[in-house]
């Protein structure tokens, strides 16, 4: 079972689909940078696509546009969907959690904080990830370098935050609103490891079916909050578009493959590419303007993000190497 990530954001869930002998046509290291392009951009797209329509409009079109090809895929493949009231409703639970909610979280929090802040916000995952882990899974034990590497990760979420400033220049709800959205992801993926494991559908079926699922839930919502659009601007339109295609449709079938090929551990990294070109993008072509503390800050959230996701090298008879947390080895980011 996977999950959708957001704007790429990001990373999704992934429980490794098995490997296969056919080698691809693209080189996988083609198909990460690709990713982390599509995940990074994201922002970029959510920014420009709240410019002309609201925040739960941007966020149905995106799932709208991603299932569109999820289930080309599916059909392609001739994939079994899933079947059972139970699973159903849990992937209901799982599609709030996983989408629809972090999904609508980042549209709104756009409104009111840069793209590049969201875009670091997006990568405080890992840490939610490792602390919830610690009360929720029992095999997550706690070491030394994993809790130092949490509070180096919140110790950098506040120098991007400028605490000392008294976050001076940051609008609070809307940096809250991206933090939330970051913080749904792992108890999501929790969620989907205890419930929905093991169901002995692909994980493409589980995915598609996943998004199918929060898309009619948001076409459900969104009409009691917001109301149709008196005109349908090009420009954001195209983004939303983009968002859903690329950065939920073909992100998801990048990072599938890439997880088949070299594993979840390798996978995961490109959560720490997303931040950096996402503050890139909205610098560069939306004008963004960013302090000393928010590049400092990211690259402390990023160290702090891989130590939590690290273990100590563990030699055995065959000098075998790290064995990843559990979190990480059915998760490789975000994102």
């Amino acid at each position: 079972m996977s999950t959708a990530t957001p704007a790429g954001t990001v990373s999704a869930p992934v429980i490794a689909p098995p490997s296969t002998t056919r080698r691809p046509a693209v080189d996988w290291r083609v198909r990460f940078i690709l990713l982390s392009l599509i995940w990074g951009f994201s922002f970029l797209l959510i920014k420009v696509g709240t410019e002309g329509y609201a925040p739960f409009q941007v966020t149905f079109g995106r799932l709208f546009f991603g299932t569109a090809v999820l289930a080309a895929a599916i059909a392609f493949r001739r994939e079994r969907l899933p079947r059972g009231v139970r699973t159903w409703g849990r992937l209901s639970l799982a599609a709030l959690l996983l989408n629809a909610a972090p999904f609508s979280l980042f549209a709104y929090a756009e409104q009111t904080i840069p793209s590049t802040l969201a875009g670091i916000c997006n990568a405080t995952s890992p840490l939610w990830g490792m602390a919830l882990s610690l009360v929720a899974l029992s095999e997550d034990r706690p070491t030394r370098r994993r809790v130092a590497g949490l509070g180096l990760g919140f110790l950098g979420v506040l120098t991007v935050l400028g605490v000392w400033q008294g976050f001076s220049g940051l609008d609070f709800k809307g940096t809250a609103m991206a933090l939330l959205a970051s913080l749904c992801y792992p108890v999501g993926w929790i969620y989907v490891r205890r419930t929905l494991a093991g169901t002995g559908n692909s994980h493409l079926a589980m995915t598609g079916s996943q998004l199918l699922v929060a898309t009619v839930e948001l076409a459900l919502v969104t009409p009691l909050f917001t109301a149709l659009p008196s005109s349908f601007p090009v420009v954001p339109l195209l983004a939303v578009a983009a968002l859903g295609a690329l950065g939920t449709g073909v992100a998801l079938l990048l990072q599938y493959g890439l997880v088949a090929e070299v594993g979840p551990t390798t996978g995961q990294m490109v959560t720490y590419f997303i931040p950096v070109i996402a503050t890139a993008a909205g610098v560069a072509l939306l004008g963004e303007t960013i302090g000393w503390n928010t590049p400092v800050g990211a690259v402390i959230v990023l160290a702090g993000a891989a130590l939590t996701q690290s273990r100590p090298r563990k030699r055995g008879p065959s000098g075998g190497g790290e064995r990843p947390s559990r979190l990480a080895r059915t998760s490789p980011g975000r994102r």
